[in-house]
């Protein structure tokens, strides 16, 4: 059996590293409508999960056991609202040893979980079931690592 831990990045350069991660939320319209017009009971859907998703990206060494702690140096939190479906997105920069799609995947998950509890009780059936309502396709959009 392998043992766990960190990988060595004693000796890896310092560059220039971004990466950008996507997720899907898919709500009932008539919740996205209340989203859109700032009608959700527990306040700012978007902010809101905004400020989880920069929360998220800076302790993911925490949520994570195995990623590095890493000086993140710029993160950018993006959306889009359509008819049935709110896509985040988070985009994370760092000069480091290491690549930040995992900050940046981490930022995302926040920010639709973050998204989901806030609307939850617009979603439910009448069972307390969420049979229409998901997180999809959480992937990494792209990531660069700049050549010294």
């Amino acid at each position: 059996m392998t043992e766990i831990g960190m990988i060595d990045i004693t000796d890896k350069p310092f560059v220039q590293r971004e990466a950008e991660a996507e997720g899907i939320i898919k709500l009932d319209p008539s919740t996205i409508n209340l989203i859109k017009n700032r009608k959700i009971e527990k306040g700012d859907v978007i902010n809101t999960a905004k400020i989880a998703a920069i929360q998220a990206v800076k302790k993911t060494p925490d949520i994570l056991p195995l990623c590095h702690p890493i000086k993140i140096t710029s993160m950018n939190f993006s959306h889009i609202i359509e008819f049935d479906k709110l896509i985040i997105s988070v985009t994370v920069k760092g000069l480091e040893q290491t690549g930040v799609e995992m900050e940046a995947l981490t930022g995302v998950a926040a920010g639709l979980l973050t998204v989901w509890d806030m609307t939850k009780q617009y979603e439910k059936d009448e069972t307390g079931n969420y049979p229409n309502t998901a997180i999809n396709s959480i992937q990494v959009k792209y990531k660069i690592k700049q050549k010294k």
